[in-house]
């Protein structure tokens, strides 16, 4: 929710202060340049030490950087350069964080229900990603200060929540810091087919479909709708995603799984066509809705593959490839949407990028059969 909060106050603040889509961009971009330097280290960090200690010191800097924007907002000091140098060192805790996340989660559920957990874990965070664009909206009205020291408060209470997991594993096998183990996890996923599809696969549609970048241009400039309707718009993918995760939580998916996963990023690729086109509220939330739920299917199937073929002590490397790929991906894609949008317009630059997705898809069917043609989501072979 912390998260969630900040970008609606950062994304409305920064436009609000240059009226730029590129100025947009580079808010994703200075999410994505930490994690891409420290993507090595960060998973070995994640393989050698308490992956509890890890995260709870993360959120803790996370908390440091947003309560800073809190006191610069509130003494009138803010400015975009700032902003930019804070939500960097945000992107910075968030690449330790996120892979050790990733890797901390097998650890405590048996494989042969991880998928339902997967499922079960992102219902949680689907639920957080609705309450929190939609109460940065809100609280918004009263000023950004108030979102930021809101936010910085959540992230506090998340590292304080985190602490108390318990968990038994034996301790890491600290191996010297070599280039060999720490270029494992790229290693790894190279000899799996199946691994490396499906987080390309992700990437590309993540990068190639950030129109989550351009909400703010949308909400104002397009559909008219100030501060609290683009918290609506940030939060109806997540209405999508949740309930589909929920779905998913019950009723994991058991065969054909790669057909599933490539069906999903196609439905992902047109929701976002018809989203770019769009100059109806209600047909804009429908289809980000639509777009939410079928990002969760391709999430769930390809986090639970990336887990299941992984061992625990490989995990915390593979997860740090697989968050730069994947959820700064993100990021980059809010660039590469900035700049497009600067260069050909808003419209153009989200239905390029709907036109991408659906193409990759086509190709990277030829380029993975291995993944076209998984059944079950756990291999017994």
């Amino acid at each position: 929710m912390g998260f969630q909060m900040l970008s609606v106050a950062v994304g409305w603040q920064v436009y609000a202060l240059t009226n730029s889509a590129l100025d947009l961009g580079l808010v994703g971009l200075a999410q994505f340049l930490p994690a891409l330097c420290l993507v090595l280290v960060s998973g070995h960090v994640a393989d050698r030490y308490d992956r509890r200690i890890i995260v709870r010191v993360c959120q803790s800097l996370e908390a440091l950087a947003v309560a800073a924007l809190a006191v610069a907002s509130a003494r009138g000091l803010v400015t975009e350069r700032m902003i930019f140098a804070f939500v960097a060192l945000v992107g910075a805790a968030r690449a330790f964080e996120a892979p050790t996340l990733q890797a901390l989660l097998p650890g405590l559920i048996p494989a042969p229900v991880l998928p339902r957990a997967v499922a079960a874990s992102a219902s949680a965070n689907q639920t957080a990603v609705i309450v929190g664009p939609a109460a940065g909206g809100l609280l918004y009205a009263l000023g950004p200060t108030v979102v930021y020291a809101t936010s910085a408060l959540l992230f506090l209470l998340a590292s304080l929540l985190i602490w108390r997991i318990r968990i038994e594993r034996v301790a890491p096998k600290r191996e010297p810091a070599t280039l060999k183990s720490i270029f494992a996890g790229i290693a790894f996923i190279r000899s799996k087919p199946v691994v490396l599809g499906a987080i390309s696969l992700d990437l590309f549609a993540v990068l190639l479909g950030g129109a989550t970048a351009l909400l703010p241009i949308y909400a104002r400039d397009i559909l008219a709708i100030g501060p609290w309707g683009l918290g609506l718009l940030r939060s109806a993918p997540a209405v999508g995603a949740l309930s589909m995760a929920l779905f998913l939580a019950r009723h994991p998916p058991k065969h054909r799984v790669g057909r599933t996963m490539f069906a999903a990023v196609v439905a992902f690729g047109f929701a976002t066509m018809l989203f770019a086109v769009s100059t109806s509220f209600f047909l804009s939330l429908a289809t980000l809705i639509v777009l939410g739920a079928s990002d969760m299917i391709s999430v769930v199937i390809r986090s639970s593959l990336v887990q299941l073929d992984t061992p625990d002590a490989m995990r915390g490397r593979v997860s740090a490839v697989n968050s730069v790929f994947i959820g700064t991906s993100n990021q980059l894609g809010e660039f590469e949407s900035g700049v497009t949008a600067a260069w050909l317009g808003t419209v153009p630059a989200v239905l390029l990028g709907g036109v991408g997705t659906v193409v990759v898809v086509l190709l990277w069917m030829r380029l993975f059969p291995a993944l076209l043609h998984r059944d079950r989501l756990l291999d017994e072979r």
